[in-house]
């Protein structure tokens, strides 16, 4: 009678492991990207919703002033300082979207 060697056996099962483990490399990277999200994002998107869903205004960090950085936007800088456009265009009557230059001093109270 045969002896069936421990190699004969895991042989079969090994091939198995790797067909199922390139379906799951395919099949995940053929998704559609809106499906699949970033644990990152899923982080950012947490802390910004409330537990209804919807976003969290954000709180004013107390500062001043804002010194503009290269390619930031009046909307940029609004989400990042917690102070709405309107507010910014309110207080900086001479910002102008289009001509933000870096080192440009707004006020944000």
């Amino acid at each position: 009678m045969t002896r069936i060697t421990p190699a004969r056996l895991l042989a079969p099962l090994a091939l198995v492991a790797v067909a199922v483990a390139l379906y799951l490399v395919v099949s995940a990277g053929t998704s559609d990207p809106g499906e699949r999200v970033a644990p990152s994002a899923v982080e950012t998107r947490t802390d910004k919703a409330s537990d209804d869903g919807s976003p969290k205004p954000k709180r004013s960090t107390g500062r001043r002033r804002y010194t503009v950085r290269p390619g930031d936007t009046p909307w940029g800088i609004a989400e990042k300082t917690g102070v709405s456009v309107e507010k910014l265009l309110e207080l900086n009557p001479d910002l102008s979207p289009e001509a933000l230059s870096p080192g440009d001093r707004l006020k944000l109270r």
